[in-house]
């Protein structure tokens, strides 16, 4: 355990309250696998939290610390009562950890960790990770009703884990999984760009087809090349059910437009950029080496580095402001992007007179 973590959780425990590890970060370390976003769960109330650390509230009246790289969300032990849009009407703060751990999702979500790293597991979370399945704490119907969101977070573990879903849980998700509607385009969009972002994306494709969940969010798509890039994933699938800022809307639709080219050039490198290029050449699979390699060898990678600017242009041609200019530099990219012509004072000029 790092120091960092150690050190919040030894504070709390100092002042004689329990403190745990609990949720992704417990399970992930299990698993070997880094992450930098810790939960600790205690027996503190909230304002004796605030009183220990001078840090932001976070969504649950617990605090936030940002130490280093790791994102710290501390909470009060707490039983919640009925759900009301996805948010429990009532909370009541108690001092029993495994009444805690049961109002959480998956069992692998509810193993705790002592401040000594040693493993507290109430709900037999460490055997389903071990089994490699995900299983969900309490009712079934009655969990996939208070959050839906449970259904995308159930396909987004198995996904990224790689892990399989318990039959019980499979058929719930199933029987339940027009609850999806009632969720905002974000958070659809939340799990969807994790699914998407995992190499083993596939699964969580299947299992959207599955459990039709794909015609409820408007999903559709061909081939999939797995690309590093989210919007080069997005460019080869159709969502309607989510929203994409218009920097996201931009890049996928360059992308899928080089793709629909189907090479990658000097002329796809200098109107699209090495970004859009080396994104597209994952998914056309060309080598990234060899997009790179081409990017470096091009004579000009924007219309400013043409070393005759407008007004040189204007002098020799003896011509006043227009279109036209627009047009020469248009001729001018193509042919110095071709390897027709150098870009040089002295061969420009000839060029320009010439066609003049």
């Amino acid at each position: 355990m790092d120091k960092i973590i150690k050190n919040v959780l030894d504070e709390l425990i100092e002042r004689g309250y329990d403190a745990y590890l609990v949720g992704g970060y417990v399970r992930d370390t299990l698993l070997g696998i880094k992450t930098f976003d810790v939960d600790i769960c205690t027996s503190a109330l909230p304002k004796d939290i605030h009183a220990l650390f001078s840090v932001c509230t976070n969504n649950y009246g617990g605090a936030n610390l940002i130490i280093n790289n790791y994102n710290i969300d501390i909470t009060t032990f707490r039983e919640e009562g009925k759900y009301k849009e996805r948010h429990p009407e009532d909370v009541r703060y108690i001092t029993d950890l495994k009444t805690d751990l049961m109002r959480r999702d998956f069992t692998i979500n509810a193993i705790c960790m002592n401040s000594s790293g040693e493993v507290i597991d109430l709900l037999n979370g460490v055997e389903d990770l071990n089994n490699r399945v995900i299983k969900m704490i309490g009712n079934h119907e009655e969990r996939l009703k208070d959050d839906p969101l449970r259904i995308l977070r159930a396909i987004r573990l198995a996904t990224v884990l790689d892990f399989a879903i318990d039959g019980e849980l499979l058929q719930a998700l199933k029987d339940n999984a027009n609850l999806v509607e009632k969720l905002s385009g974000e958070r659809i969009k939340a799990e969807l760009d994790k699914i998407l972002s995992s190499p083993n994306f596939k699964k969580g494709l299947e299992l959207l087809a599955k459990l039709k969940i794909d015609v409820i969010i408007g999903l559709s798509y061909e081939d999939i090349n797995f690309t590093s890039d989210l919007m080069g994933m997005y460019a080869q699938v159709k969502v309607l059910k989510i929203p994409f800022t218009n920097n996201e809307k931009s890049n996928i639709i360059r992308i899928t437009e080089v793709v629909n080219k189907g090479v990658i050039n000097y002329e796809t490198l200098f109107n699209y950029g090495l970004y859009i290029n080396t994104v597209a050449g994952m998914i056309l699979n060309i080598d990234i080496k060899k997009i790179n390699q081409m990017y470096k060898k091009m004579p000009i990678k924007d219309k400013s580095d043409i070393v005759l600017n407008g007004n040189e242009i204007m002098e020799i041609l003896n011509i006043g402001p227009s279109k036209e200019i627009k047009n020469i530099y248009s001729e001018l990219i193509t042919e110095i992007l071709s390897g027709r012509l150098k870009n040089k004072k002295s061969d420009i000029k000839k060029y320009l007179l010439k066609r003049k």
